[in-house]
């Protein structure tokens, strides 16, 4: 049974759903960062929902399908009412698992939806989303498909994924846009200067923050597991600088009496009413991290502290392979 809620409540966009923050993302319980056991996935899943957070986000591409059936089953006891389940979809694989492209054709938006409502174990997704930016497709008809499935009752909300201002303000034409989820965090400020941030605030569309402690180079454990070491930041010279920026902020999350993660985590939720952290765990004790974060206060002394400590554009390397930033209409 759910016990009092120790997160804060933010609405997603103008029109979008009211949910916790921060949210809990369910990439790290299906192999992205290293192994995984279903058996504690599920008690990290039970573990944030009793703490009180109802917004989980996931991807029907997250262990090719793994990590929506890792859902169902933790959700197999629980209240469907109860949480707020995000989606991205349109990601092709290969038997590798590396990503071979998107797929936004209208077709293929009902196809994911279909199995993805059944490895979910549920009637409807309270907010889908292409994972990225078909090329191919125009998002008028990315979108215009996903609204079909919102009138027909099996979609709740619209949201995008790591697409620039130009993408955000066609896609909010054809239908209400809930969210963007896109990477934010202290080692990558980007939407703050190349107007994502600023279209966003302006047409009413709530931000859903990804990669908030940068990939584990913030209060992570210092080590390269997984797919981390195809990740520039997390090379040669540029994970040695990146390390020391985030040394530089030890000394203000010492202050505060609370750990790196949850001043990184402070930081970003502090950026905006309109902003949920999505913070990845593998553990239950980093649920217990995650939910601690919402008793940080930052003060506008501690914020200008933390960004003289790491500036924008402060962090060294792009967050993806250069074959994988190619594919994001965000860094266009």
């Amino acid at each position: 049974m759910t016990t009092l809620s120790r997160f804060s409540s933010r609405q997603l966009g103008k029109n979008g759903p009211v949910v916790t923050s921060p949210a809990l993302g369910g990439m790290s319980l299906s192999g992205a960062y290293g192994a995984v056991d279903d058996e504690e996935g599920v008690r990290v899943i039970h573990a944030y929902l009793d703490a009180g957070g109802t917004l989980i986000d996931t991807g029907d591409f997250y262990g090719a399908g793994h990590n929506e059936m890792l859902i169902a089953r933790a959700l197999r006891e629980r209240s469907r009412d109860d949480v707020v389940l995000s989606v991205k979809f349109g990601a092709l694989l290969t038997p590798v698992g590396m990503p071979a492209g998107f797929d936004g054709r209208p077709e293929a938006v009902k196809s994911s939806l279909t199995y993805s409502l059944q490895r979910l174990g549920t009637d409807h997704i309270d907010i889908y989303r292409p994972a990225r930016l078909d090329p191919q497709v125009p998002i008028e008809e990315t979108v215009g498909a996903v609204q079909e499935m919102v009138e027909a009752g099996y979609v709740r909300h619209i949201g995008l994924s790591e697409v620039g201002a130009e993408t955000i303000r066609r896609a909010a034409a054809v239908a209400p846009i809930a969210d963007l989820q896109i990477e934010y965090s202290l080692l990558s400020r980007g939407i703050e200067t190349n107007g994502i941030l600023d279209i966003c605030r302006e047409l009413g569309i709530g931000i859903t923050a990804y990669s908030v402690l940068g990939r584990g180079l913030i209060g992570g454990s210092g080590t390269v597991d997984g797919s981390l070491g195809r990740m520039p930041r997390f090379q040669g010279d540029n994970l040695d600088h990146n390390r020391a920026l985030v040394t530089a902020l030890e000394e203000i999350a010492a202050a505060k009496g609370v750990t790196l993660a949850q001043l990184a985590i402070a930081w970003v939720a502090a950026c905006g009413e309109h902003i949920v952290p999505v913070i990845g765990s593998r553990r239950v004790s980093q649920v217990e991290s995650m939910v601690g974060a919402n008793d940080v206060v930052l003060d506008d002394a501690d914020l200008a502290r933390i960004d003289a400590a790491v500036p924008v554009g402060a962090a060294r390397g792009d967050r993806y392979p250069t074959q994988f930033m190619g594919q994001l209409d965000s860094e266009r």
